[in-house]
């Protein structure tokens, strides 16, 4: 089974065995659920798929078989309560294992999965049910989420059936209960393989929340993420930290680990415990692991040393910038080289250091051989080395993985897709190894006084000190200069604000970068303005001081 991936790829490496080709090999009708995991469960049906547990101590083991029997059930239950090919379908699972019955069931119809995270309000939801015309949902039952659907329904009518999972509601169907009555009996549907698969909401740092849609062939795009940059294998046991409602759960929680016939392991929890974690992957044995710097910032603060992690073998991060200082102390702990790549929920990995590769702490790594990657400048020239420009995807050549589209937006896709390229909005440079640097999203590069200057270089120095919990660095409209760089810190619970702190601050970054990049307006406040999904809005900061100015 370790090579059971390459029935649908073309690969090849350098000389020193690193992956340099890559090319997926779909079927027309390639689609993950039938041609990945039931043919694994007719393959190998006792083989482990996934490792589930929660807080409270409940466990639960599945293997192939076990997730193809279930998914064919749950489609039978979809399907007769009217979900069909096409249909939009919310998915609001938190980490419960249900989350792979019902996408793979919604794979087999031909239905398009909408996973959402349970952090959404009333709000939220109603913009994004009639935004997709979504007709029905499964939820779980263990937070509010079913309130707010409910309450967004009054003023919405186009949900056909409401599952809960882990709960009983009036009004919904109750998921563990209904799922029994079918025997799953189920023949494979015609889809296709640029069919609409999932739809995701972007997390909107700009602005509403995007659209964005993949294909039945995006799975393909993952045999890199798992294979190459997860270092998964067959006999693997990995673990994304990622919540289902999230993009990166199919990059870490599904598809390329599921191709490479490596198990699954997900920790059902709500509130980050950094030590829960290592207890699990101590008691465990987790192999292969993958996690925000954030969480490993956490991991480092509250003592690796008192843990056996030692089952580890290679960790992973993406999801924002790493700073230099995260590598290197958790490569102190553990031994191990954190390797970071980057990607959006419009594409898959685009650069990752891969296996093989020595990373460079900081860096994206280099371009992903599923793609032609360059980085250009406004007029969409490439920018030599160590010139900053923005990352663009050549949509000339094959591009598997990359989405199909702003779904309802037509304009907003020809925007970013234009003129033979992907423009992803965010800039880098790239040094004379060809290691990419990332600089910050297009609309964050601030432009003073003469100078093109990145945020994430300023923000990384000041989360050195300590002081510093969390910081954004922005463009502050200025009478004289026009534009002056600006940092909103939030500090650590020891620190007060003073003019004193802001000089210390302002030396502090002085002397870790050349002198001009230096935020001239340092401001304290409680909290930094975040989307749904954490990210920073700096768009928000930056519409305050103009407001103000």
């Amino acid at each position: 089974m370790e090579n059971f991936y390459q029935r649908f790829c073309k690969e090849g490496f350098d000389e020193n065995g690193v992956l340099n080709y890559f090319e997926p090999t779909p079927a027309e009708n390639f689609n993950f659920a039938y041609d990945v995991v039931d043919e694994i469960a007719r393959l190998d049906p006792e083989r482990r798929a996934l490792v589930w547990c929660n807080v409270a101590g409940e466990e639960k083991i599945l293997t192939f078989g076990e997730v193809k029997k279930y998914s064919d059930k749950c489609a039978q239950m979809f399907s007769e309560h009217g979900i069909k090919k096409g249909d939009m379908v919310m998915l609001v699972l938190k980490r419960h294992y249900e989350f792979w019955f019902a996408v793979l069931a919604l794979h087999k119809i031909g239905a398009v999965g909408v996973p959402a995270t349970n952090l959404l309000t009333t709000k939220d939801i109603l913009y994004r049910f009639e935004a997709a015309s979504i007709s029905a949902c499964v939820c779980s039952g263990e937070c509010k989420i079913a309130d707010y659907v409910d309450e967004a329904c009054k003023k919405y009518d186009g949900i056909q059936a409401k599952f809960i999972v882990r709960g009983q509601r009036e009004g919904w169907i109750t998921f563990s209960e209904e799922i029994e009555k079918y025997d799953g009996s189920w023949d494979r549907r015609d889809t296709c393989k640029n069919d609409p698969m999932l739809l995701y909401f972007t997390s909107g740092t700009t602005g509403f929340p995007k659209m964005v849609v993949h294909n039945f062939a995006y799975p393909l795009g993952h045999i890199i993420t798992a294979r190459y940059w997860h270092n998964v294998h067959a006999n693997d046991l990995h673990l994304t930290v990622s919540e289902t409602g999230w993009m990166k759960s199919v990059w870490g929680k599904l598809y390329g680990q599921w191709l490479a016939c490596a198990s699954i392991f997900v920790y059902d929890f709500d509130k980050f415990v950094p030590g829960d974690l290592m207890e699990k992957i101590q008691q465990y044995k987790v192999t292969t692991f993958c996690a925000p710097p954030t969480i490993y910032r956490f991991l480092i603060k509250e003592g690796m040393e008192n843990y056996d992690i030692s089952s580890l073998r290679y960790a992973t991060t993406a999801g924002e910038a790493l700073n230099p200082e995260v590598y290197n102390r958790f490569y102190e702990y553990t031994g191990l080289r954190l390797m970071e790549s980057y990607g959006q929920t419009e594409t898959v990995m685009q650069t990752s250091n891969l296996v093989g590769t020595i990373p460079k702490p900081g860096s994206m790594g280099k371009p992903s051989p599923l793609y032609h990657i360059l980085l250009v400048d406004e007029d969409g020239n490439e920018v030599p080395s160590g010139t900053v420009g923005e990352i663009v995807i050549d949509t000339t050549k094959p591009h598997y993985g990359l989405f199909s589209g702003y779904y309802r937006a037509e304009e907003l896709t020809a925007e970013s897709w234009h003129d033979g390229l992907y423009h992803t909005g965010d800039t880098a440079w790239k040094d004379e190894d060809g290691y990419f640097w990332y600089v910050g999203r297009t609309d964050d590069v601030i432009k003073a006084s003469g100078y093109r200057i990145g945020p994430f270089e300023i923000e990384s120095v000041l989360m050195e000190h300590p002081s510093v919990l969390e910081c954004a660095v922005t463009g502050a409209p200025d009478p004289i200069r026009g534009t002056v760089v600006k940092a909103t810190i939030v500090l650590t619970k020891n620190y007060q604000p003073s003019e004193e702190l802001k000089k210390e601050l302002q030396n502090y970054v002085k002397k870790q970068t050349a002198p001009y990049k230096y935020p001239r307006i340092v401001e304290f406040v409680e909290e930094l303005p975040k989307t749904i999904s954490g990210k920073i809005r700096r768009t928000e900061i930056r519409a305050k001081d103009n407001k103000n100015k």
